[in-house]
């Protein structure tokens, strides 16, 4: 069953922030906090949500924390967000990611710049995010890099998502940015 209602992971981005989060002993940042142009080096394949990657690493680390949330694109390898987190756990793994990014190119704070607007807009051209993967998959897939090889399957989850259950998320996450608040079992959802 598709998760409607919205999750936010900012309280247990801040609540993270200043103390160690396994495996590292150093104190983790807060990702919520905005850092001037960050939001605007965005890749254009993060889904909608606080998270997103900019001007990441070309290393490919992301996936060894957070693999049910984080691919690479093909420019260069920027890290990018294709799942939002839905729990604490899948909250800290983001985090991890973005700790182990070492350009610090990941953000929490997309909620203060995406809109109901802006999502509607990005879901309409989810067909050019959604073509990137199907390509991304067979090209990784058929590759001799076992990273590239496991990047295919995040591609390949990353298409499923798009076709199954990211529409009622976005549809949760625009009542969110709307409302200020989840919607509740009864309410309705706005369209995309």
């Amino acid at each position: 069953m598709p998760l409607t209602t919205y999750w936010d992971p900012v309280p247990t981005v801040r609540a993270a922030a200043g103390r160690p989060l396994p495996p590292w002993d150093a104190p983790v940042q807060d990702w919520s906090a905005p850092v001037p142009g960050r939001w605007d080096r965005r890749s254009w394949r993060d889904v909608p949500g606080p998270f997103y990657g900019a001007d990441s690493d070309t290393c490919w680390t992301g996936r060894a924390h957070a693999p049910a949330h984080v691919l690479y694109g093909d420019d260069h390898g920027q890290e990018f967000v294709y799942r939002q987190p839905r729990s604490v756990g899948e909250t800290h793994d983001l985090i991890r990611a973005a700790e182990a990014d070492p350009f610090a190119g990941y953000g929490a704070d997309g909620d203060l710049y995406w809109t109901p607007e802006l999502v509607r807009d990005w879901w309409r051209e989810r067909g050019r995010v959604r073509e990137w993967a199907v390509g991304a998959a067979r090209a990784w897939s058929a590759s001799a890099s076992p990273y590239e090889r496991e990047a295919a399957l995040g591609a390949r989850e990353y298409v499923a998502h798009i076709d199954t259950g990211l529409g009622d998320c976005l549809r949760g996450y625009v009542f969110w940015l709307a409302e200020g608040r989840p919607a509740g079992p009864a309410e309705a959802l706005p369209r995309l």
